[in-house]
Formats: structure tokens, C-alpha cells, sequence
């Protein structure tokens, strides 16, 4: 799998490959769950100490106050970015309630009902009520077990020393703006062609607590009297039972130029679903969801990478998107890797970075409805079935091994690992994508393999799997020393929070009726 630097020029149609755009630029946004010392859902409020969930930029809250999200700023070392995701976490768990910690594991822990999760709440604001019931109609839609599920989001974009560069030897004429837009939507056709390959590399979730699937039709084995498992998963968190929306399974959402994506999320952000319909207003009037359409905010689509850009506070991201264009994207089809404190690892990093530059820079065909369904279906086969050895998935409507299409897609991907390693002058790019062709010539390899060959080993059910794991790196998190200049930088964060969310309390002038109405309309 040894690449010439001039064979991977060659593969990408590239005269050079300055070291300047090897500096991609990167975020972590880590979800977990706040947990008792027994392993139980946390119900206690999001800690003061964490400050506001609604402003504070590090450390935010998901669909629950227990489901806590640590946000790392942008940067192009990836040590960097690793070292403040450590500083955030250790200081999180450093100032969670005594006895709590967070959970390790993307499957949550174990749940009693729906109604016992506690919905994340922001303040008495517009914008932060509004926050709250989009939250609520999520819970009244899906069900709020569905939202305990938590990942990794990483958000890539290219620096912008490459932009220019890259569109003089494209020959693009026209703006900057558009060519960058342009050539991220062309990164996320093929991240979607081939996302099925991170979700086998990285999956893990191969099993779950028998009450996740409480009250719901399902075809999971028994694994022992608390879990539920299938034996070649990879990844349930994004199975039907996952993270996952049945309503939104027939929607086409097409990436082959963003009026075209702005346009079929406008429309089911403004069509009404008639089960969502169904869903009346709480006693004395309280609203249940913002909308009765089949999304209610652009967030409320499911897909495993999303175009982004930063948005003014109270913006909506398809006009931001609309004005301006695309900024990053943002992958959102990792697990949690139960094995590292963090979540996600430098490996895992240099790898993704790879796989996503090879995207951006291989050819990527306009996509069609019926690749677009294939690609879901593809996906589908690898999350509930993805360690299987004989698996054969669909590529252009023909049948192909799924195994050996993987490795057909390693040795290319080593072209854009080749090209990093020039960059950085290191072979660790190239050293990451030789580790995952290990794991697919071997799927025990895999996170989910061993995940479950640990839990078979020592008769581990999945919640004592997690709580061993949630344990472990809890405390080499607080017993790590967190710098003292780091730990005032993060708590007066912390505390400038509360006070910007009373600011944003004090300026709304309309009532909440009057501030929903007027989001709705837009």
C-alpha cells in the first residue's frame, strides 16, 4: 500500500501539495451522559458550576439536562484540539455533582420511561424557550430514549490557504464563496457513498441495556437477562431503533448544489405530517412542539453529516447558509470510543482527516434518488450486520462484497494519507489507515469486536461493560491535574455564561406566543 508522492499528485489530477494545506482545521463536540455512582440516569438540574447551557461556547447540554456536550474551538493541531477536549472534560468532571460521572458508552445506561429523562432547559428567554420546545416535540415525536444516544460530532474544514490554490487549478471562475461550496457538497455526496466504512471501522455499539428497547418492536438477541445484541453489529446507535426517524425515512435530501439541499429541507420544514398533526396542545394551552411539520427545525433532520456554518445567536443555519455558504461540515456517524477517555483518539483523527480529504478530492458524481436509497440501505447492512465476513452490500445496483470493497477503499484513501505525510513530514497519516485495514481483514479488530469479546471473555453484561469503562476514565479524570490558569479560564467562562443568558433574558420585548409565530414564519 506504499505510495510514490507523485502517484498520489497523480491520483487527484494535482500538480503540487503545498504544506500549508495540510493544517486542516478541526472541532470535537463530545457528547455523554451524566450518571449516578450506580449507574443510573442523572435527574439533578445541569450543574451551576458549568455555567449556562445557553451561552456558555465549551460546555452545553443536548437533548437532556443529563446529556451533557463538550465543545472544543477550532484548530489545526491535532494535538491541540485533543489537549483542550481533555481540559474541558477533566474540568467538567471535576465540577459534575459528587458521585456523578459521565457514562462511556453511546447506548445509554439504564432507563426506566421516557418521562424520567429530564429535558434540557435554557433560561426564560425566547430563544432559549424555543431551544427547550424543540426538545419537547422531539420527546413527543420519537420518544425521549431515542435522544439518551450520544457520539462524537468532528467538524472539518480545509484552511484557507488551500481554497485559493485549489480553485485556480479546478478552473472555477466564478466567486470563492461558491467554489468552497461547491466542492464541500462534492466532499458529502461521497462521505455518504462511503460512510459505511466509518461506521464498520468505528462502530461501537454493537449491544444495549434491555430497556432502551422497552415497549418497541425489535429483532435483537438476548445476550444475558440485561442485554440485547446482535452478533455482527457494529453500531446500533444508528440502527431504527437508534438515532434514527421513520418519518424521515423516504425524504430525498439531494447535495448536488445547496439551492437544491436549502430547498428540500425548506420543504419539509413547511409541509405538515399528519402524525405530528395528531399531537394537541398540553392542557392550558402549553405548546408540545414548535410546529406540526414534518421537521420542525432544519436540526430535526437525521443525516450523518450536515453542510454548516456559524450562525449569529438566534440565526436561522439554512439563511445563513443561503447568504454566505459553506463553512465545514460536520460528521456526525461516530460512536464514542469506550476505550479512550476522550471518546475519539489521535488515530481515529489522522484517519478521518484522511478519509475526508479524500473525499473532497476524488471525483463525486451528482447523486440520484435511487443511489441516494442504495447508499442508506448500504449503511443500514453494515450497522446491524457490518462484522459479518460473507456481507454483501449494493454498489451502482450491483452486488459486492462488502470486505473486499473496503480494502479497495483503504489503499485509495492512502493517496490523501500520502499526501498529509508530505505536508506534516510525519508517516502517521499514513500508519492510521494501515491500522484500520488490519481491522477489516480481521473484524475483531473492530471497536464493536472487541467490545463485545470483552464483555464474552468476563461474562460482562453491556452495563457492566460500561460502568467499568465509565469508571475507569472518570477517575483518571479527576485525578489529573488541570492547569490553574486553564481552570480560571474555564470557570470564569462559566460564569460569564449566566450572566450573558440574563442579558439575553432582559432584552426579549414580545411574548413567547408572539416570538414563536414570528419564527414559524420565517
Amino acid at each position: 500500500m506504499t505510495k510514490q508522492l507523485s502517484d498520489c499528485l497523480h491520483r487527484y489530477r494535482f500538480p503540487r501539495f503545498e504544506k500549508s494545506w495540510g493544517d486542516i482545521r478541526r472541532g470535537i463536540e463530545k457528547e455523554s451522559l451524566r450518571v449516578s455512582s450506580d449507574g443510573q440516569l442523572s435527574v439533578t438540574p445541569h450543574p451551576i458550576a458549568l455555567g449556562s447551557a445557553l451561552t456558555n461556547p465549551f460546555i452545553t447540554t443536548d437533548f437532556s439536562e443529563a446529556l451533557l456536550e463538550l465543545i472544543t474551538p477550532v484548530s489545526d493541531s491535532i494535538t491541540e484540539c485533543l489537549q483542550v477536549l481533555g481540559n474541558i472534560h477533566r474540568f467538567t468532571s471535576q465540577n459534575i455533582k459528587e458521585g456523578e460521572m459521565l457514562w462511556a458508552t453511546s447506548m445509554p445506561c439504564p432507563l426506566k420511561n421516557n418521562e424520567e429523562i429530564p429535558i434540557a432547559k435554557y433560561g426564560n428567554s425566547n430563544i432559549g424557550k424555543l431551544k427547550t420546545l424543540y426538545r419537547n416535540g422531539l420527546h413527543h415525536r420519537y420518544g425521549s430514549t431515542m435522544q439518551t444516544v450520544a457520539g462524537i460530532h468532528y467538524n472539518f474544514s480545509m484552511p484557507e490557504a488551500f481554497w485559493k490554490s485549489y480553485k485556480n487549478i479546478c478552473n472555477f471562475d466564478g466567486p470563492i464563496k461558491e467554489f468552497r461550496t461547491k466542492k464541500y457538497l462534492h466532499l458529502i455526496r461521497n462521505f455518504h457513498r462511503n460512510s459505511w466504512l466509518l461506521i464498520y471501522l468505528f462502530g461501537a455499539s454493537p449491544a444495549a441495556c434491555k430497556s432502551f428497547v422497552t415497549g418497541r418492536k425489535h429483532d435483537l438477541e438476548e445476550l444475558d437477562e440485561s442485554t440485547l445484541f446482535k452478533p455482527y453489529a457494529t453500531c446500533l446507535r444508528m440502527s431504527s431503533l437508534g438515532y434514527r426517524s421513520e418519518a424521515q425515512k423516504s425524504l430525498f435530501v439531494c447535495y448536488n448544489d445547496l439551492k437544491t439541499y436549502v430547498d428540500c429541507l425548506y420543504e419539509a420544514m413547511n409541509t405538515t405530517y399528519g402524525d405530528y398533526d395528531a399531537i394537541s396542545q398540553l392542557p392550558g394551552g402549553e405548546y408540545k412542539q414548535i410546529n406540526t411539520n414534518l421537521l420542525q427545525l432544519e436540526n430535526e433532520f437525521y443525516s450523518t453529516i450536515r453542510p454548516k456554518r456559524n450562525v449569529e445567536h438566534g440565526e436561522r443555519p439554512l439563511e445563513s447558509l443561503t447568504q454566505s455558504g459553506i463553512e465545514y461540515i460536520e460528521v456526525r456517524a461516530l460512536d464514542l470510543d469506550p476505550y479512550s477517555a476522550l471518546g475519539i483518539n489521535e488515530e481515529q483523527i489522522r484517519f478521518l482527516d484522511a478519509f475526508l480529504l479524500h473525499c473532497l478530492l476524488a471525483d463525486s458524481p451528482d447523486c440520484t434518488e435511487s443511489e441516494f436509497f442504495e447508499v442508506a440501505n448500504n449503511v443500514n447492512k453494515v450497522v446491524e450486520s457490518g462484522r459479518d465476513p460473507t456481507l454483501i452490500l449494493e454498489k451502482e445496483r450491483s452486488p459486492k462484497s462488502m470486505q473486499e470493497w473496503a480494502l479497495e477503499l483503504i489503499e485509495d484513501i492512502s493517496h490523501s494519507a500520502c499526501l498529509l505525510d508530505n505536508a506534516h513530514q510525519s508517516g502517521c497519516y499514513y500508519s492510521s489507515v494501515l491500522s484500520q485495514s488490519k481491522k477489516i481483514k480481521n473484524p475483531e479488530l473492530t471497536t464493536s469486536g472487541r467490545i463485545l469479546a470483552e464483555m464474552e471473555k468476563n461474562r460482562f453484561s453491556f452495563f457492566e461493560f460500561s460502568m467499568k469503562q465509565s469508571k475507569l476514565h472518570h477517575q483518571t479524570l479527576i485525578k489529573e491535574t488541570l492547569d490553574e490558569k486553564i481552570s480560571h479560564t474555564l470557570s470564569k467562562t462559566s460564569n460569564d455564561s449566566l450572566t450573558e443568558q440574563k442579558k439575553i433574558e432582559e432584552l426579549d420585548k414580545i411574548s413567547f406566543d408572539e416570538f414563536l409565530q414570528n419564527w414559524n414564519k420565517k
